[in-house]
């Protein structure tokens, strides 16, 4: 992994870990929980920003496939692993330490350390936290909304819809992918037996 990579991801973590804890002096009569959600808010509307800007064909967003990942995406995969790993520190330090979510980190950081210690396959890992960041904002503000006092209102049930109709077009795109992925593994096993 190249050295400004690695010191984006080191200053990422500092820049997350200083977000948190601005966050909870502002808002320090709300949960620790609160925070961190606030803090993932950002990260996931990042996320699909940067991860838009990336894309070079919206014709085809994860082309060209299995290339040589570009600055922009090797950026916005560091700004990702450095997210990943605050989150799994901060979920330590609020002692919610569960297995489901620890093998997510886990998986995720290391996901993001191979695309980014091989340098390969950006497009397709740009497109995959496009399609996983996109309905986060709208999950993680109907718990704000919540911890605010706004649940069962009608700004909350507009947060639910968003975020359902977001979850829907994050499952076809999933989808599409699958679809993909099947089509390369059988025109490879297809070539490979010919």
């Amino acid at each position: 992994m190249e050295d400004n990579i690695m010191n984006l991801v080191v200053v990422g973590v500092i820049s997350w870990s200083t977000i948190f804890l601005l966050t909870r002096r502002v808002f320090f009569k709300l949960s620790f929980g609160f925070s961190n959600r606030v803090v993932s808010t950002i990260h996931a509307t990042l996320a699909v920003i940067l991860a838009s800007l990336t894309i070079q064909d919206w014709r085809c967003p994860v082309c060209p496939l299995a290339s040589k990942s570009s600055t922009k995406q090797m950026q916005t995969l560091a700004m990702s692993l450095s997210y990943m790993i605050y989150d799994m520190v901060c979920c330590l330090f609020d002692k919610q330490v569960k297995l489901d979510n620890s093998i997510h980190h886990l998986v995720s950081i290391v996901g993001f350390g191979a695309g980014l210690a091989y340098k390969k396959c950006g497009s397709e890992m740009v497109a995959a936290l496009w399609i996983t960041e996109i309905s986060s904002p709208f999950l993680h503000l109907r718990e704000l909304l919540k911890e605010l006092g706004y649940k069962d209102t009608d700004l909350s049930l507009i947060a639910d819809a968003m975020a359902l109709g977001l979850q829907l077009v994050s499952a076809f795109w999933f989808y599409k992918i699958v679809l993909l992925v099947r089509y390369k593994l059988t025109k490879r096993t297809s070539t490979k037996v010919a």
